[in-house]
């Protein structure tokens, strides 16, 4: 009898019909029992090396895929995140060494356009000034603004960005895209492109859905965000490090932006960003998560079940869906 392809899941909240479906193609499936308030993005190389001892599979959050810890695991075949990003994973390592790596895409989508349309809404209506001043027992109301029919500036039109804009249309909103590559055909509804000064320049508010890359870290900068309408919100539920934080906190305390949304910050991969994280959360116009915008239980239910598909086929010899697939390696080695 074949032995249980061994299946090592560094993430919380992975649900019982994933395990099952593991389970069921014949994979042994095993929990890492994370330290408490420890995500796998904490664990360092030696704890990682010894929860991952002997696996084939490796579903993963956020720690750090390096070539380093590829080369300590001979057995591990697959790497499959619960998400979207991959900066974190070495893909160049992950080709070299014959293994592959996969993202949950389309899992997450539907949760984070969902959670974007919220804090748009919320930064609108003011609803954290206005719950604290309720609190303080000052029952007078602020005034908001509307979505309805605003002009909104979509960067990055992949997956979610795509999400953000059909949601759009119910508010009948004028919809700018920046972004290589993409057919407005795709999404229907009143779509431009435009270059990004142009977008950040007439929108109403800029949410951001680029990937995090060398040519789009502090992609908003303090001359874009200078670009920007004071009366503008700015949505960030794509990645720490596309945004200058120090620059959108300076931008925020001096009335140059109305307001942000933040689910990311460029603290999580920079701990010299945290005081300046800390500053941001304190501001009345921000509305922020920590990085939770993909976190229903919807959604996770939806990316635990796409990596482990992702496990599934290449431990069977097969290859993911395309979407899933961002490095490759083992026909590389066997030529």
């Amino acid at each position: 009898m074949t032995a249980p392809r061994r299946v090592v899941v560094t993430q919380r909240f992975f649900d019982p019909a994933s395990i099952a479906h593991l389970e069921a193609n014949g994979c042994e499936v095993v929990i890492a029992d994370l330290p408490a308030g420890r995500a796998d993005g904490d664990l360092t190389q030696a704890e990682l090396e010894e929860v991952l001892s002997g696996a084939a599979g490796w579903i993963v959050g956020h720690a750090r895929v390096t070539r380093d810890l590829l080369s300590a695991l001979p057995d591990l075949q697959v790497v499959s995140r619960r998400g979207v990003g991959y900066e974190r994973i070495d893909l160049d390592a992950v080709r070299d060494l014959g293994r592959v790596a996969c993202i949950a895409a389309g899992g997450n989508d539907a949760s984070v356009a969902d959670h974007v349309i919220a804090m748009m809404l919320a930064l609108a209506r003011r609803f954290r000034e206005s719950q604290d001043r309720m609190l303080a027992n000052d029952w007078s109301i602020l005034m908001g603004s509307d979505l309805y029919r605003k002009t909104v500036g979509i960067v990055g039109l992949g997956r979610i960005g795509r999400s953000v804009a059909q949601r759009l249309q119910g508010f009948e909103a004028d919809i700018l895209v920046h972004s290589p590559g993409f057919d407005v055909e795709d999404v229907g509804g009143r779509m431009t492109p435009v270059g990004l000064d142009e977008l950040l320049a007439r929108s109403d508010y800029v949410t951001l859905h680029a990937p995090l890359t060398a040519e789009t870290r502090f992609l908003i900068d303090a001359a874009g965000l200078a670009r920007m309408k004071p009366t503008a919100f700015l949505i960030n539920a794509a990645r720490g490090g596309l945004v200058d934080d120090r620059a959108l906190l300076e931008a925020l305390t001096t009335g140059r932006l109305a307001g942000a949304g933040l689910d990311t910050f460029v603290s999580e991969g920079d701990s010299d960003f945290r005081p300046v994280s800390q500053a941001l959360l304190a501001l009345p116009n921000v509305v922020a998560t920590p990085h939770a915008a993909a976190s229903s239980h919807e959604g996770l239910d939806r990316t635990n079940r796409v990596a482990a598909m992702s496990v599934v086929a290449v431990l069977d010899g097969g290859t993911p869906p395309a979407a899933c697939v961002v490095a490759d390696g083992r026909f590389r080695v066997s030529a």
